[in-house]
């Protein structure tokens, strides 16, 4: 018998029984569980407890805070009621049962930007350090900028398209070299610097001429909402390819139709 034995039976009680615990798991100080019923747990009873410290409910999961010694908890109480527990991540998809669209949305979101944030924090301050050289006049008697005399820091750009894009396919399964391939078309150098798209002429805008149709050729650098499109269109045409096309050939078509169809749209 362990040290926590009785306080994870209670728990056990509590929660609504083995058979509505969907999954269980923990961090660093809380037990986290998926209900299949969470109107079965008896949060005022459970937060009672001496050894619980609080619970709320977050994502689709239900989380009882133990304290430092939750993994001996944790033992315990899989212990008593008789069922493996799983891995976080896990558990994070078996909560989507208790989530609804909109919850389901902001998650798959926040989990496509997490990976992006130091990223993001550093694209950021290079941004800001940009203006400062592109905006400073310290060099040849107050009449020119950093970026006026240095090629190098010119050219700097704000490549945030390919990590989302990157980030897309990797949260839903896809091939990630193909992300990374699509965000970097949405910032070739061969295309019109979205910064620079104010200050040029409508005419002066470069175009992909098809005969029956003409497509600006202007970048996506810093932007967002177009990458994540880009990218999901990408991912659902990669799973719909791999679906349809023979085994054989699925190597080579795949990811080039696939491709080649996302940019298009992208772009288009």
């Amino acid at each position: 018998m362990g040290k926590y034995t009785n306080d994870a039976k209670e728990l056990l009680h509590l929660v609504g029984g083995r058979e509505n615990i969907a999954a269980v798991s923990h961090c660093i100080t809380r037990m986290r569980f998926v209900l299949n019923d969470p109107k079965k747990a008896d949060i005022q009873k459970i937060e009672a407890m001496k050894v619980v410290k609080g619970s709320f409910t977050q994502a689709g999961q239900f989380q009882v805070i133990i304290g430092n010694t939750v993994s001996d908890f944790y033992n315990d109480f899989i212990a008593v009621a008789g069922i493996e527990g799983v891995s976080k991540d896990a558990v994070k998809s078996a909560a989507k049962q208790n989530q609804n669209v909109v919850q389901r949305i902001m998650t798959a979101l926040a989990e496509i930007f997490a990976p992006l944030i130091p990223a993001i924090i550093v694209g950021g301050l290079i941004l800001g350090f940009r203006n400062c050289i592109d905006s400073l006049y310290l060099f040849e008697n107050g009449t020119k900028t950093l970026c006026d005399i240095s090629q190098f820091w010119s050219g700097i750009d704000h490549l945030l398209p390919v990590g989302i894009c990157w980030s897309v396919t990797k949260k839903m399964g896809t091939t990630q070299m193909l992300g990374i391939v699509l965000g970097l078309t949405l910032v070739s150098g061969q295309l019109l610097n979205a910064y620079a798209v104010a200050g040029t002429a409508a005419a002066d805008i470069p175009k992909w001429d098809f005969g029956f149709v003409q497509v600006d050729m202007i970048g996506y650098q810093a932007q967002v909402i177009p990458a994540i499109l880009a990218a999901f269109t990408l991912v659902y045409l990669e799973k719909f390819f791999r679906k349809i096309c023979p085994s054989v050939i699925s190597m080579i078509v795949v990811p080039f139709c696939s491709l080649v169809l996302s940019v298009m749209a992208a772009h288009f």
